[in-house]
């Protein structure tokens, strides 16, 4: 089934998380004026690029970072 899909959306099914450092969501408790608790998740902002040939799914800290290296 996966075959068929694109591989944008391939990569989206993964974990939300970070191919190169591994930093993933984080998760905590959205309180209302009643003290209700609704859980609340804070994605990181993951883009897609080319590293070594292949699409990965990189967090924007780590694109910054090997910028700065390849500068340096």
């Amino acid at each position: 089934m996966l075959a068929y899909v694109p591989l944008l959306t391939q990569l989206y099914r993964m974990a939300r998380s970070c191919t190169i450092c591994g930093r993933g969501s984080l998760k905590g408790n959205q309180r209302s004026h009643s003290n209700i608790a609704t859980i609340k998740r804070q994605h990181i902002n993951l883009q897609t690029v080319f590293k070594d040939g292949k699409r990965v799914l990189a967090c924007t800290s780590c694109i910054r970072n090997e910028a700065r290296k390849v500068t340096a």
